[in-house]
């Protein structure tokens, strides 16, 4: 039987209030994750952007899409970290599908 593979993409907005040092450690324990779990393709690192709204009194946050492939089991348990890491305020994870190719 094959392995189901999905392709996914993550946006996590991590809390100014960090030192870049902080930012980056999460960055990388994220990324790692990833890696452990799945394929990394592409780290896209937004930086520094205006928040649509105020999040615990914040306005601005650092922003940072990842695009990656792993098991359907996994977005599950990367949501899960994400709520438990300290500086994280906001985090998704979608599924993308692929358009057929003509």
């Amino acid at each position: 039987m094959t392995e189901v593979i999905n392709k996914y993409e993550t946006v996590m907005v991590i809390d100014m209030d960090k030192t870049e040092e902080e930012t980056q450690a999460i960055l990388e324990k994220i990324q790692n994750l990833i890696a452990k779990n799945g394929e990394v393709e592409k780290v896209d690192v937004w930086g520094m952007r205006k928040l649509a709204y105020a999040i615990n009194f914040k306005n601005e946050g650092f922003y940072t899409l990842i695009k990656f492939s792993a098991k359907p089991e996994f977005p599950s348990e990367l949501d899960r970290i994400y709520r438990i890491t300290d500086g994280v305020i906001r985090s998704i994870i979608v599924r993308r599908d692929e358009l057929p190719q003509e």
